[in-house]
């Protein structure tokens, strides 16, 4: 074994430079790809959007807050101008016309910075959405296609670069779909082959015991027929030992190994579990978000179809 060893070390070591880092890049490539190395992948590329996306809107977040905040003292001002000097506040009509307008200025303003996740505080560093919570919410919600809309980019760079985010993020989170789903669906399947159709369900293994009897009597039929110590199989004739067949026990196990494989999981256990898995979201979310039953229901049923209204998101109250 050790010398094995020495010998791979100085077969690898005579290698060029390129040959082993393409021998590397290689084994990094396949590895990247496999099971943990998409799962690893999406959950690195998602932190990386949002470390970018903070960098790109957190500070022009705190900004437009503060803006929002001077805008609310500066319309403070002017009412009181208006209260004490601009207007007769004896003459009803001028009064409310000009008080209407400031108001009226400072609404729009109020609507335009909500729409944007801006809420009006006096206190701007608490009116940042741009946190890193926030910000990997809205990477994983823009290479879902869920969009929620709580978070939208202000900037020119910020927008230009959820296009690029999403153009790369969609596909890479479509191919951990496809091979997380796979490993579900056959971990699913082999839990319900062997648990149900093993032990449960009394048809399935009366059929099975069946099979195995019409086989074993074919088979004898067969040896009957034939010289001894060989049967027909494929047209030709093999030969075969006493011990290398167990009827009873090696076509057992192909027939469930067959069933882990080709089993059909009935329409309503599938339904059955996808209403047991948004109930049990809907209470850790009623749990943590203080939502009723029905709110956390509708939040989860809305999250997984990827329809993502955006009136109710997990941290934004």
């Amino acid at each position: 074994m050790e010398r094995k060893r020495s010998v791979r070390r100085r077969q690898s070591q005579k290698l060029p430079f390129a040959e082993r880092a393409k021998d590397h890049c290689r084994k990094f490539t396949a590895f990247m790809f496999s099971n943990v190395g998409i799962i690893l992948l999406v959950v690195l590329y998602t932190i990386a959007g949002a470390f970018m996306f903070i960098a790109i809107e957190g500070d022009g977040d705190l900004e437009r807050s503060a803006e929002l905040a001077r805008h609310r003292k500066s319309v403070a001002a002017k009412l009181w101008n208006i209260s004490c000097c601009e207007a007769n506040i004896f003459n009803k009509s001028a009064f409310i016309e000009l008080v209407g307008q400031q108001v009226l200025h400072h609404q729009h303003n109020i609507v335009r910075a909500a729409k944007g996740g801006i809420t009006e505080t006096t206190k701007t560093k608490t009116s940042n959405k741009w946190t890193f919570s926030g910000a990997f919410l809205y990477s994983l919600t823009v290479i879902t296609t869920i969009g929620y809309g709580n978070l939208i980019p202000r900037t020119k760079w910020g927008k230009i670069a959820t296009i690029v985010y999403a153009i790369i993020g969609m596909p890479l989170f479509l191919l951990y779909l496809s091979n997380i789903g796979d490993i579900l669906a056959k971990s699913f399947k082999w839990i319900y082959a062997k648990v149900c159709l093993c032990r449960i369900c009394p048809g399935v293994t009366r059929r099975r015991a069946a099979r195995e009897r019409r086989k074993a009597r074919a088979l004898t039929i067969e040896r009957d027929n034939l010289p001894e110590g060989y049967f027909i199989e494929g047209g030709e004739l093999e030969t075969i030992s006493n011990s290398s067949v167990d009827m009873n026990e090696s076509s057992e196990e192909e027939e469930i190994a067959a069933d882990t494989q080709t089993v059909i999981v009935p329409l309503t256990i599938c339904v059955i579990i996808m209403i047991g898995y948004i109930l049990f979201g809907a209470t850790l979310f009623g749990h943590w978000e203080d939502w009723d039953s029905l709110e956390g229901s509708y939040f989860c049923f809305i999250s997984l179809s990827s329809i993502g209204f955006g009136d109710m998101v997990p941290g934004f109250k």
